[in-house]
Parts: structure tokens; sequence; C-alpha cells
């Protein structure tokens, strides 16, 4: 394990909110625990009726979060990151639903969500590096504008990153996005 992923996941294990690449594009990420969730949304001015995405390299670190675990098994790697909806478990935190009952969530093979996710023991939650409105940061300057010094922790963009997922209803097969 890389001492960057080990330092990334002992901050995110504490309630922290770190910058980091993703499959996508470049995220703000923390463990789907209330006082992260709410302070990541505030950090992005964000309101609270959006959802928030959980990724993971393991389909068992969303079982706690959906409905019916498995709708899972439907779930593959493509070669197009794909974020799926589900109906989500009545215990899943409501922040992440964003005044819905289902959850979006993406399985990934991204080296470092892989890391992040063996080192934490759980999905990861994920929403662009931005503010409210603006365009993703894609450097770790522009991370520092947006938010000052109230990141925890940034593990810098990755230029090759740029394009955010699929959306697909699980349930329907219906293409959202």
């Amino acid at each position: 394990m890389s001492f960057k992923a080990q330092l990334a996941a002992n901050i995110m294990r504490s309630g922290g909110v770190i910058s980091l690449p993703t499959d996508t594009i470049q995220g703000l990420s923390c463990l789907p625990f209330f006082d992260s969730l709410m302070r990541l949304v505030n950090l992005k001015q964000r309101s609270h009726n959006k959802g928030l995405i959980l990724i993971s390299s393991n389909l068992d670190y969303f079982t706690p979060y959906v409905e019916d675990a498995t709708l899972l098994d439907k779930i593959k790697l493509g070669s197009v990151p794909t974020t799926y909806i589900v109906k989500a478990h009545k215990n899943t935190p409501k922040m992440l639903l964003g005044g819905h009952d289902t959850v979006a969530i993406r399985l990934t093979n991204y080296a470092l969500i892989h890391e992040l996710c063996q080192l934490t023991g759980s999905a990861l939650v994920s929403t662009s590096a931005n503010l409210s409105g603006y365009p993703v940061a894609q450097s770790s300057l522009k991370l520092r504008l947006y938010f000052k010094d109230q990141l925890d922790y940034i593990i810098a963009p990755v230029t090759t990153n740029s394009n955010p997922s699929s959306i697909i209803n699980l349930h329907t097969g219906e293409k959202l996005r």
C-alpha cells in the first residue's frame, strides 16, 4: 500500500475530507459518516437535496446501503465508468440520498480507490471537486483556491481523468446520462 493511500485512509477514518483523483474526475471524498458528509456538503456549498455517490472496488462494500443486495450481481466493470441508481436500504444516511429513496453507486478498478476501500473497509463517498456551480478543479492550485485550507488532504489531480460517469437505473436499465 502506498504512503499516500495510508495517510488518506487514516484521515478519512478520523472524519476527514480529502480530494483525490477517481476513475472519472477529481473528487472530494470521505467515509459515509454523518459529520463527514455534513462537512463535505458544506465545503462544496451544495444543497443538502442533492445526493452523493458511493464508489468502491468491491461490491460487498455497497451491501449495507442497498435494499436488495442481490441486484448488485447485475453490476459489471466495463470500459466506461458507470454509476448505478438503486433503491437504498432504510439505514443509509439521508445525506447520501438527496431526498430520494435511491443511492448512487459506482464500481471501479481504479487502483487508488481499491487501496482506500481496502484500508478503510468501506465504500467511499465521492463528489466532484468544486464549489457548487463551478468547474471541477483540475489542479492542486484550483483546489486551494476553492477550498482554502479546509481540505484535510489533497492527492494531486491526474489530467487523464476528466469525464463524469454514465448513470443507469439498476432496476429499470434506463440510461439517465
